[in-house]
């Protein structure tokens, strides 16, 4: 006899302990790999039902469903180079929010991570010149790295900024500038519906750790 499908996260706590199974699964090299077969994809060929909305970083080893061990149809995913917000972030996220009824918004960083860098380079004497859009994603970073080396203004020594500590600092930013803007996340947070969770994932170890909590987990 089959056993049941196991019940349905639908709470925010629920919903990060069940990440916090499949990370560990992932980390200990023994992913389940659920929810990705030809009749999940029938399942979902006329609705989506996600668990959690993710805004990470674009970073080609930062894909969600795998760090997390999670199927087709559980995470809606948000990515940029450095999770910066914008208009078009905000929106999506919402959407995920006030339409799909996620529980859970994941804001997910990582170290050695190349939008960081960067920052931290463009605050040199003789930086490199950045394409325009490219600096329009940096700046966003910058005021991260101004804290982290302690001075406001002039130029810094990019070998004297803790590239660790940028992400940490900017991960925090981020999650506080979406509650900012948002008044549909910020008011679910309210009602006990939603939590925020800011992570730093660590490439070699294939760890989440969470760094930041918005909310009841």
């Amino acid at each position: 006899m089959s056993q049941p499908a196991p019940a349905r996260p639908t709470t925010p706590a629920e919903t990060w302990r069940e990440l916090r199974a499949g990370n560990a699964r992932f980390v200990a090299g023994v992913p389940q790999h659920p929810r990705q077969d030809v009749d999940r994809r029938t399942e979902l060929a006329d609705h989506q039902r996600p668990l959690v909305a993710v805004f990470g970083c674009a970073d080609s080893r930062l894909a969600a469903e795998i760090i997390f061990d999670v199927g087709l149809g559980d995470a809606f995913v948000v990515r940029n180079a450095g999770q910066v917000i914008s208009d078009s972030v905000v929106g999506s996220l919402e959407y995920a929010v006030g339409v799909l009824g996620v529980p859970l918004i994941l804001v997910l960083g990582h170290d050695q991570c190349g939008a960081v860098r960067a920052a931290i380079d463009s605050q040199a004497a003789d930086p490199a010149p950045l394409p325009a859009h490219i600096q329009s994603l940096v700046d966003r970073i910058v005021p991260a790295v101004r804290r982290v080396a302690g001075t406001a203004e002039g130029p810094i020594d990019p070998d004297s900024v803790d590239a660790a500590f940028v992400g940490r600092e900017h991960l925090r930013d981020t999650v506080a500038e979406l509650l900012e803007r948002s008044e549909v996340i910020s008011e679910a947070i309210a009602a006990g519906t939603l939590a925020v969770v800011g992570a730093n994932y660590r490439l070699l170890e294939g760890r989440a750790e969470t760094d930041v909590v918005v909310g009841r987990i």
